[in-house]
């Protein structure tokens, strides 16, 4: 087994490698299956060495085909595996046909029956594989929930069944793998949406393809997984606070200056010179007292003194902003200067609701699915339906770097998007927006200073933010709050893989 790679592909382009090799560079499909076989066997023995017992789920096709080739393998081991299959296998061909009837030569096909129960140490799910292009209905998806409420661990065979390989979109109905064993190239769908929820720990293995194979078919996108990816560049000691970059902080209406609290804290832990706020008159008293450390600045009635636009590096909008008369001035003062922003949460709403997104390209937007689907007038369901579309559109429409946020993370460049292959359910409370906010625009204000492309800024405060969060949460899926997070940034900064 290889460790993740950072590359991502459709399906078609993994089908596209997949022949390459077998017509190209002549490796025969078979050869290739039995290659997954051994490979989800491995995983199976390192993961559930005390298992006896093994069902084996097959549907149609090369899926299908793995499954059999693990069967023989698994009762080759010594193991007790038992075969149940959703379609006649006399109707298999190819590959898949030669992996079936290798299988009868030692072991007994079951038909499924709707009185279907899950009896085993652990399930091998070899239903349905990258092809699926329909949702999944009928004994199909009862199989599937009966195997999702079993209880029993299961092993998906290259993608769970169920799981759109290209969007990360539940098609009806999908396994929830406690592994997964992906072969030839990763499935972009695995790592955002339900992908990472579906799919659990992911293993990869290349099944021995020359990489010269890979070098004929560009990725879909990529897989921000290793820290060389987001490092940042070391300081100079002789460095002084004005070449750290200054962040101006717009937002903390009535009841919510915690907003800008989180985001002017987590600005400061990652690194910038000099942040400023500004606030409700009435919350600045609050705000210097959980931040020292920043500037303070009241808005009684949504004017904002020149004198920080001309300091000022980069722009925090949204965080508390609130939708009022006072958050409408004010946004419109930030838009109306040069200097570029990230725009978060109640920003974006207002801006959606005026259909006024288009900013330039050192802007940064950072919204969640449902603030998406108001940004591009579709439901919220459209936008988690494809991920990769929706911030796709988003980057056509603003014309700026979009952070889609939720499970597995894209980030929109020009160019192929990228995943942030980071972060946890514990992540899913109040506040984690406004430290994200806060942590790109103090990185991307650093990089403005450095006059350098703020996308590796993007990138590190997306990382570091979900690595943060992961380092906060040991463990755990529910508890963690976003002061947390900020307290871990120091030390996501400082990860390096062995």
């Amino acid at each position: 087994m290889n460790t993740l790679p950072t590359k991502l592909y459709s399906a078609a382009s993994v089908a596209f490698l997949d022949q390459i090799a077998i017509n190209d560079c002549g490796i025969p499909g078979y050869t290739l299956m039995r290659r997954a076989g051994q490979a989800v066997l491995d995983v199976l023995l390192a993961h559930y060495a005390d298992a006896k017992t093994i069902l084996v789920l097959c549907g149609a096709g090369n899926n299908a085909g793995d499954g059999y080739v693990l069967a023989r393998l698994a009762q080759a081991h010594g193991l007790d595996v038992r075969v149940v299959s959703m379609i006649d296998p006399d109707k298999l061909r190819g590959d898949a046909r030669q992996a079936w009837q290798h299988w009868q030569e030692i072991g007994e096909t079951v038909p499924y029956q709707k009185e279907f129960t899950a009896d085993a140490d652990v399930i091998i799910d070899a239903l349905l594989g990258t092809g699926l292009t329909r949702e999944v209905q009928g004994e199909w998806k009862a199989l599937i929930k009966t195997v999702n409420q079993s209880g029993i661990p299961v092993i998906s065979v290259d993608i769970p069944s169920g799981l759109n390989a290209d969007t990360g979109a539940i098609s009806g109905a999908a396994i929830n793998a406690n592994q997964t064993v992906t072969f030839i190239g990763l499935k972009k769908g695995m790592f955002t949406g339900s992908g990472k929820a579906c799919c659990g720990e992911v293993s990869f293995d290349d099944l021995g393809l020359p990489a010269e194979v890979y070098e004929s078919v560009e990725p879909d996108a990529e897989l921000l997984f290793h820290s060389s990816q987001w490092a940042l560049p070391p300081r100079r000691h002789d460095i002084h606070k004005g070449k750290n970059g200054h962040v101006l902080i717009v937002g903390g209406n009535y009841g919510m200056p915690g907003s800008v609290i989180l985001a002017a804290r987590a600005a400061l832990r990652s690194g910038a010179g000099l942040v400023s706020v500004v606030t409700r008159n009435e919350h600045i008293n609050a705000v210097v007292a959980a931040c020292p450390e920043c500037m303070v600045h009241g808005s009684a009635n949504g004017e904002i003194n020149p004198e920080l636009f001309e300091k000022a590096d980069y722009i925090a909008v949204g965080c508390g902003l609130g939708n009022d008369a006072w958050a409408q001035r004010l946004l419109y003062l930030v838009l109306d200067s040069t200097i570029p922003l990230v725009v978060d949460a109640d920003a974006l709403n207002l801006m959606a609701a005026r259909d006024h997104l288009s900013l330039t390209e050192e802007c940064v937007i950072t919204p969640h699915p449902g603030e998406a689907s108001r940004c591009l007038n579709v439901r919220k369901r459209d936008i988690q339906y494809d991920r990769f579309q929706a911030a796709q559109i988003l980057r056509q429409k603003c014309n700026a770097h979009v952070v889609l946020k939720g499970s597995g993370t894209i980030i929109q460049h020009n160019g192929r998007p990228q995943v942030c292959a980071f972060g946890n359910p514990a992540m899913a409370t109040a506040g984690m927006g406004d430290v994200l906010t806060g942590m790109i625009a103090s990185l991307a204000a650093q990089q403005i200073v450095m006059a350098g492309d703020i996308s590796h800024a993007v990138v590190a405060a997306v990382c570091l933010h979900a690595r943060a969060g992961d380092m906060a949460a040991c463990g755990d899926d529910r508890g963690l709050m976003a002061t947390d997070v900020i307290e871990y940034i120091r030390a996501a900064a400082r990860f390096r893989e062995e």
